[in-house]
C-alpha cells in the first residue's frame, strides 16, 4: 500500500499535500482501492467557503457513493476539472494526477490535527 511520507491524512482517508497557505486534497490510494472502480467526482463547494470535516463532494464508484471531508478550513478554490472525463485517474495516481481539490488554509493551526504517514498506516491496519 502506498503511503507517501511527504503527505498528511484524515481519518476519513483524505490527503492533504501543504504548499505555503495552499492545501491539495484527495483520497487515499487505501480508499481508492476500497471503494473500487470510480466513475464520477462532484464537488459542491467549488469557489466557496468549508469548514474542517464539512463535506465538500462526493466520489461515485461502482459499488458505492462516499462523502469527501475538508481536512482543513479555507476556500476551495480549484478543482481537478480533467476528473470530470477521467474519474478513475483517482483510482490509478491518487497522489498525483487524481488530486480532487486545492484549498486556500485559512486556520493554519488546523494542519497539527492532521495525521502523519505512521499515524495513518497505523489506523488502516487495524
Amino acid at each position: 500500500m502506498n503511503i507517501p511520507q511527504n503527505l498528511k491524512y484524515t481519518e476519513d482517508h483524505e490527503w492533504v499535500l501543504i504548499d505555503g497557505d495552499i492545501a491539495t486534497v484527495g483520497i487515499t490510494d487505501f480508499a481508492q482501492g476500497e471503494l473500487g472502480d470510480i466513475v464520477y467526482v462532484e464537488v459542491e463547494a467549488l469557489d466557496e467557503t468549508v469548514e474542517r470535516h464539512e463535506v465538500f463532494g462526493t466520489v461515485e464508484a461502482v459499488k458505492t457513493v462516499s462523502d469527501l471531508f475538508s481536512p482543513l478550513s479555507g476556500e476551495v478554490i480549484e478543482f481537478n476539472d480533467s476528473l470530470e472525463s477521467d474519474p478513475e485517474k483517482v483510482n490509478s495516481d491518487p497522489y498525483g494526477e487524481g488530486w480532487i481539490i486545492k484549498i486556500k488554509i485559512s486556520n493554519p493551526e488546523e494542519i497539527e490535527a492532521l495525521l502523519d504517514d505512521a499515524a495513518y498506516k497505523a489506523i488502516i491496519e487495524k
